[in-house]
């Protein structure tokens, strides 16, 4: 029986994931004007969407006990030091990710 149920609901949110990415072809297809609306969203939900994760990332810091935030301010500054410089997303997040942890397991 819950076999029966994980099968469902994997099934219901990979139709409801498939309908959200096939939604916007359907609503705007090649001969509709699409929104300006639509096109303002499509520039700020991204880094709306990062900022968000950053605060979700660093809500928990505790800046009044050690190791006071330091290994979150170190990969902080590592991932925002190499976007700047390479304008790579994908090794930016991985180097801060990568780096955050060895210092939590290695250092800290």
């Amino acid at each position: 029986m819950d076999n029966w149920h994980t099968a469902a609901a994997i099934a219901v949110m990979a139709l409801v994931t498939a309908g959200l990415r096939f939604a916007p072809f359907a609503l705007f297809g090649e001969r509709r004007k699409i929104p300006p609306v639509v096109f303002y969203l499509g520039r700020v939900l991204p880094y709306a969407a990062m900022g968000m994760l950053v605060v979700y990332c660093l809500k928990d810091v505790k800046l009044t006990a050690a190791p006071y935030g330091l290994p979150e301010l170190l990969s902080v500054a590592l991932v925002a030091g190499l976007h700047i410089w390479k304008r790579n997303t994908l090794l930016s997040i991985g180097a801060g990710t990568v780096c955050y942890m060895l210092l939590i397991q290695l250092v800290f």
